[in-house]
């Protein structure tokens, strides 16, 4: 039978740093403020010239480097993002061309912070069936684009970079054990961006309204969250037969630390087992998973034979899990 495994993981970060000290002169907030309600530190911001599919392609060329393969090996590239260069064409393609990945197919996903993770599920789909033998799957965002920078509840979150890894076809015992995907519809309005696309038109007053950045109710999807996430955690393992005790690592996504922290006290889990950049980062969607990921291969957190769990939650409501035999 055959298994998608991960072979290689890249991820890239723009050189600009937004610290909260910078925000304390933006908006009323304080460094204390955010880093209690958060966890968040400071986050990276593109620069003018920089769109998603910049970020994306560096972060897949470090990973094609990481397993040792070439970009005209590839024969699917999938992008997670809610941030796309623009609405066609798509951002994989664009990223497609800058890497000379000639004979890939290539598509956009958007699940929003969960995207990765669908996008996971998606290639692990195609691998299994035969389809196809080496996929690469990217999450990336520039989500300064959409900030209301005005808006302190939310202009802390966000920040901007890309995350990727390369899922090859094996028959061995490592790869993707499973994945679980969700989504309710009805809560759509707790976390939106609603002036871009066909419903809302960018008129002067939708700008005016901010209504083209990123709306949130934040109480009301923390409480989502938190829920969503105790039971994807808990129908992942028992899908799979795992124990929570058998997980090595557990990889969230990089929202707000009392989020990863519910989730990790409902494992029975201590933070030590938790791998964080949210403290450098901040929320980077789609990206975030597979920047931590990147960041654990890289310094030895993730080594052969480890179970690692990684799940996110965003808007949609979407919300998934992944679990892996390293």
């Amino acid at each position: 039978m055959l298994r998608a495994k991960i072979t290689g993981t890249g991820s890239y970060v723009p050189e600009t740093v937004l610290t909260n000290a910078d925000l304390e002169r933006m908006v009323d907030t304080t460094d204390e403020w955010i880093m209690e309600r958060t966890g968040i530190r400071e986050r990276r911001i593109a620069a003018a010239n920089q769109g998603t599919s910049d970020l994306a392609a560096e972060a897949a060329r470090r990973a094609l480097d990481a397993a040792g393969l070439a970009a005209s090996e590839i024969d699917l590239i999938l992008v997670a993002t809610v941030t796309p260069d623009m609405l066609f064409p798509s951002t994989a393609c664009l990223v497609q061309g800058k890497i000379g990945a000639t004979r890939a197919a290539a598509y956009d996903l958007a699940a929003a912070c969960s995207g990765f993770l669908y996008g996971l599920s998606v290639a692990n789909s195609h691998i299994v069936s035969g389809q196809y033998k080496n996929i690469l799957v990217i999450g990336a965002e520039t989500l300064s684009r959409v900030v209301n920078w005005k808006d302190r509840g939310t202009c802390i979150l966000f920040g901007d970079g890309a995350g990727a890894v390369v899922l090859q076809a094996t028959k061995g015992n490592s790869g993707i054990v499973t994945t679980l995907l969700k989504s309710d519809p009805s809560l759509w309005q707790l976390l939106c961006l609603p002036s871009v696309g066909s419903r809302i038109h960018a008129s002067p007053l939708d700008v005016e309204a901010s209504m083209h950045t990123i709306q949130m109710k934040g109480n009301e999807t923390f409480k989502a969250a938190v829920k969503a996430l105790d039971e994807i955690v808990d129908e992942t393992l028992g899908a799979a037969g795992v124990k929570a005790a058998e997980v090595d690592l557990l990889i969230p996504h990089q929202a707000n630390i009392r989020i990863i922290q519910a989730t990790a006290k409902r494992l029975k889990m201590p933070m030590d087992k938790v791998y964080l950049i949210l403290e450098k980062y901040g929320n980077t969607s789609a990206a975030s998973v597979p920047m931590a990921l990147d960041e654990a291969v890289r310094t030895g957190a993730v080594t052969p034979g480890k179970t690692i769990l990684m799940e996110a939650f965003g808007g949609g409501l979407t919300w998934a899990s992944a679990l892996v035999k390293w």
